[in-house]
């Protein structure tokens, strides 16, 4: 055990990592300013346009104001827990501008827009305005995500939709969103019976109601957006290659393909008269911000990505969104149709600012069966040496690695190291088939991909083609520590495993109900279907061929991949005698977020990284 406060449990099997004697730091950046760096997001904007809420991470995940007309900033909470960036929930205004509803520990929160202490209302989460005195919130009822209604001044949650008529009710529901009237909430149904589907329902407040208005087995559709005549509801569908947008006459149930892309659409948000909606286009590692013209379906680029993220209109027209990419720590901005962007928020240390960021160079090579898969190589500015380098693996699986801002990443390429940032199988952002390549498959096909990455690497006359390391996040976890066991030491001198599985067939049993349907149940089949798949993509079982050291690292409290997955793996690592370091964080869940652990958990990777590549 440690006897610091932020770390938990610490064992080593073999030597412990010794800190390499002359390891340089980077000349310009520190993981002080990384962690320092704060990121807006999720924004909503009050019905009057005239302020825009956000959360920002800095110490906390508190919500704040900004303010469309002067640009002043001013924070509404304090004390809301560190949320990751990329599953916390969005503030909501009331119609009447003068609360806002969030989340936070599991509860929904209000408080006055002008300040106030917060209350908090019930247990729920996913907080939307019915009417000024009554919310819609989802709870979890039998293991389903169910959306109900309450009055904040007396909140006894019931249930939305209480009449489904034929249709089947055993599934999630999720994505409210209020017709303009106040009469019926769109929502995405997530069925039970088929992972594989997800339908647009609408019910009528009322009578409770639910009709649905979209529906196919094996095909996506979400985030229903209301017009504002309340005719029409827009919603993005995975029918073909790419997620395209569509409109659906709630009243019919009449629909048609407004308009598509070579690319994913996503995120659409109607303007005010409802002419126009405004959406984001992903592509391999670019995210566009678009509009599409309601009448014709024509699509009009407005900024290009990197990263743009979360469009709204403001009362003049413009949009605001997020946008980073990796020259840019994130910031919210404003962009105006005509092409012009402005910063309205971003508050990164100078030091961040400052430092020379490297921008990655997209490139491409073959799997094992053939496959061209693709990543981003960040090359260290010297190379009068070979330079040692990290393949690195993201989480997801259904996410990828774009141009978006990572200062850690900038730390280790200014320290001298190479980083491939590889986009393996089941990856986003190159369509459909791609991204379902790995159904059924993990562990397996997408190692693989990860193994061809390090081989293209070792292909590349200014790296090092003996020192050679993995490391990813969550199924980028998984990645790394399945490809350093079928590597068998051939390639990577070391591994690293930041809060990932190692027995698929366990983890399904400890892991929180959404993470087992988004990224077990529905690609990989129920494990009773399907059990010879989950074994073969356990490395758990083939443990016996780890030859590289690995650095494991988990956060206590997490309940995304449950912690007992890396005790599991350091159980067996002890067992066979292998080299390991293990370390755990009291305070942190799936993601190290607060500055301690964030800077213990960094500064072993680099120690690690340096002793066994360096």
């Amino acid at each position: 055990m440690s006897g610091s406060l932020w770390v938990g449990s610490e064992e080593y099997g073999g030597i412990p990592t010794p800190t390499r004697r002359g390891s340089p730091l980077p000349p310009a950046w520190r993981l002080e300013a990384i962690w320092a760096t704060e990121r807006p997001r999720t924004p909503s904007i009050s019905a009057d346009g005239r302020l825009a809420a956000f959360v920002q991470d800095r110490d906390t995940s508190d919500v704040w104001l900004l303010d469309l007309e002067t640009g002043r900033v001013s924070r509404l909470t304090t004390g809301r827990r560190p949320m990751p960036y990329w599953e916390d929930m969005t503030p909501v205004f009331s119609p009447d501008s003068t609360r806002v509803a969030y989340g936070d520990e599991g509860a929904v929160w209000l408080v006055a827009a002008e300040g106030g202490p917060p209350r908090r209302v019930l247990e729920a989460g996913a907080p939307v305005w019915l009417d000024d005195a009554t919310l819609v919130v989802t709870i979890e009822r039998h293991e389903c995500g169910r959306l109900a209604v309450l009055d904040v001044a007396d909140p006894w949650p019931q249930r939305l939709g209480r009449d489904h008529g034929g249709l089947d009710d055993r599934g999630d529901e999720s994505g409210a969103v209020v017709s303009p009237d106040g009469r019926h909430v769109a929502f995405a149904f997530h069925s039970r019976a088929d992972l594989c589907r997800q339908e647009i329902r609408v019910v009528d407040v009322s009578t409770g109601a639910v009709r649905a208005l979209t529906g196919s087995p094996g095909i996506l559709d979400h985030q229903p957006a209301w017009s504002p005549d309340g005719t029409l509801i827009a919603f993005t569908a995975q029918r073909a290659e790419w997620w395209d947008l569509r409109l659906v006459d709630p009243a019919t149930g009449e629909e048609r393909l407004l308009a598509a892309a070579d690319g994913d659409i996503s995120e659409p948000a109607w303007s005010k008269d409802g002419s126009r909606i405004a959406a984001v286009r992903s592509s391999e590692d670019r995210h566009d911000l678009i509009v599409v013209d309601v009448a014709s379906g024509g699509i009009a680029d407005v900024a290009a990505g990197g990263t743009w993220g979360t469009p709204l209109w403001t009362a003049q027209g413009a949009l605001v969104a997020t946008y980073e990419d990796h020259a840019t720590p994130p910031e919210l901005r404003l962009a105006e149709l005509g092409g012009s962007t402005r910063t309205l928020c971003s508050d990164a240390p100078q030091a961040v600012r400052a430092a020379p960021h490297v921008a990655p160079e997209q490139v491409s090579f073959a799997s094992a069966d053939g496959l061209d898969v693709h990543g981003l190589l960040y090359r260290p500015r010297d190379t009068g040496r070979p330079a040692a380098a990290v393949v690195y693996a993201h989480g997801g699986p259904t996410s990828a690695s774009g141009d978006d801002w990572d200062g850690v990443t900038q730390y280790f390429v200014d320290k001298g190291y190479a980083w491939l940032a590889v986009n393996f199988r089941g990856s986003t952002g190159r369509g459909k088939a791609y991204e379902h390549l790995n159904d059924l498959d993990w562990g397996v096909g997408d190692a693989r991909d990860c193994l061809a990455a390090a081989d293209f690497l070792r292909t590349l006359d200014w790296v090092d083609r003996d020192r050679l390391a993995i490391f990813g996040p969550s199924y980028g976890s998984y990645m790394a520590l399945c490809a350093a066991v079928e590597d068998a030491g051939e390639r990577f001198r070391c591994a690293v495993c930041k809060y990932g599985e190692a027995d698929l067939l366990v983890s399904w049993t400890q892991g929180d109900l959404a993470g087992v349907l988004y990224a077990g149940t529905n690609m990989m089949g129920d494990p009773s279907e399907q059990r010879d798949a989950y074994v073969r993509g356990s490395p758990i079982h083939q443990l016996e061929r780890l030859r590289a050291p690995l650095l494991v690292a988990t956060g206590e409290l997490d309940e995304r991949v449950h912690p007992k997955q890396s005790a599991q793996l350091v159980y067996e690592l002890r067992r066979l005698g292998k080299t390991y370091e293990y370390v755990t964080y009291p305070t942190e869940a799936h993601g190290f977020l607060r500055e301690r652990p964030f800077l213990d958990f960094h500064r072993r990777l680099e120690r690690f990284l340096d002793w066994y590549l360096l």
